[in-house]
């Protein structure tokens, strides 16, 4: 008897989860399982074309692929050059309409594995993809340009402003930032809504926040001396022993507040350093019968709004003022990434997804933890209009040899990505 009915079960449930999309969207769910097989091809196509950040041609390349497919169902696209910036560039496909939220879509083409990488190849075993930039974040762009395709055929984009937005330097930005920025934020103060499609955290989560980053270097000075005057009214300290006290200054009283981390990456002391800000490394002489003059430690910041991050600076600044004898430091910082604080917009976004998903019977979505989460392209925007993340590919390895996307959630998780911008277009 239990044979039976555990698949009368199964099959109800079906029926119950079904009977909650409309017309257009069964439609719309057919073309994405009809072309499940055509979207990993495209994502072997996409793969094995290089792309990693430096190799601007290969970066060109799956912009040019993508163009094409964009074009083929009627967005107008853009190759926005960033040789000035010392990258590749962008690319922007986009039609326009004046009916439901407008929406931004945003991607990134590029991969860390340059051209020297032995990692170059995408290839198929059971159910996962191997290959360089599979999950982070080839995955995602595909799911994006699939579900632009369903809602294409299905009718749903008429009159509707869509823009599909693939940066070409998320993995190593150009400078000066805010150039090679600036066109992500025109197009969201052109929207209303941004999802972004960087690594799915898990099948049942979604980013809602994410932290910021940025860098601070401090520098000290000292009074080169024998070391047996140490301490003394005329020596003073020594630039090691106030670097010392610095960081651990920090770790005292700037450390212990939600969300917000930092980290001395690198550090240098000694009679003589040579220190490579741009590339993070240098080399230190010195020796245990001289008292080190000079020090410097780069390290950096992460933080889930402006105001923590321009707290934690603060609180920063006063450590480093209270100079050790015949010392001084100096602190210094660079803003990279900003935060995309957890709103009610936001969250209210994440409900949306989650009704879709509960509809689609693919169980319910939570807002994934933002002390997890780097830093990424959503985030430049998220002051502008209300955003969701995470909503890419699944798979593991991101950076590494062994990076993969999961099949099996693939054709989910683009229905997903349809019947949501479906639903908040109307």
């Amino acid at each position: 008897m239990k044979k039976i009915l555990l698949p009368l079960a199964c099959l109800l449930a079906i029926h119950i989860q079904a009977q909650k999309l409309s017309r257009k969207e069964k439609q719309i769910i057919q073309f994405v399982e009809q072309n499940h097989a055509a979207s990993v091809d495209f994502l072997e196509k996409v793969v094995n074309i290089n792309s990693g950040t430096m190799n601007f041609d290969g970066v060109k390349r799956v912009g040019d692929a993508f163009a094409e497919a964009y074009q083929e169902i009627g967005f107008d696209t853009t190759w926005m050059d960033m040789s000035a910036a010392g990258r590749s560039g962008h690319l922007f496909a986009s039609i326009d309409g004046d009916k439901g939220k407008k929406i931004l879509l945003i991607g990134h083409l590029d991969t860390v594995f340059e051209e020297d990488s032995p990692f170059q190849t995408f290839k198929v075993q059971d159910t996962i993809a191997y290959g360089p930039g599979t999950n982070d974040m080839k995955g995602g762009d595909v799911i994006m340009l699939y579900a632009l395709k369903a809602l294409q055929q299905a009718g749903a984009l008429k009159d509707r402003q869509v823009i599909a937005a693939y940066t070409g330097d998320e993995e190593s930005t150009g400078s000066p930032l805010m150039t090679t920025r600036q066109p992500l934020i025109d197009a969201a103060k052109k929207s209303d809504i941004a999802l972004g499609f960087e690594t799915a955290t898990g099948f049942d989560y979604a980013t809602v926040a994410r932290r910021g980053s940025s860098g601070w270097t401090v520098e000290v000075t000292a009074k080169r001396a024998h070391s047996s005057g140490i301490f003394s009214d005329y020596v003073g300290a020594g630039a090691v022993f106030e670097m010392s006290r610095i960081l651990n200054g920090f770790y005292e009283d700037v450390r212990g507040e939600e969300f917000l981390t930092f980290n001395p990456g690198v550090l240098l002391g000694g009679t003589q350093i040579d220190f490579d800000a741009e590339h993070s490394k240098g080399t230190a002489f010195g020796k245990s019968n001289v008292v080190a003059q000079t020090a410097v430690v780069k390290g950096g910041l992460r933080f889930i709004t402006e105001e923590q991050k321009d707290s934690a600076r603060e609180k920063m600044k006063a450590i480093v003022a209270q100079n050790l004898p015949k010392t001084s430091a100096t602190i210094t910082f660079t803003d990279s990434y900003p935060a995309m604080p957890p709103t009610a917009g936001n969250q209210a976004l994440l409900e949306e997804l989650n009704t879709v998903s509960i509809d689609l019977g693919q169980g319910g979505v939570k807002a994934y933890d933002p002390g997890r989460r780097g830093a990424a392209d959503v985030s430049f925007i998220a002051q502008y209009v209300d955003a969701l993340d995470g909503l890419g590919s699944m798979g593991s390895g991101s950076h590494t040899p062994e990076e993969t996307v999961d099949l099996r959630t693939f054709k989910d998780l683009t229905k997903r990505t349809a019947l949501l911008i479906y639903r908040l277009t109307r």
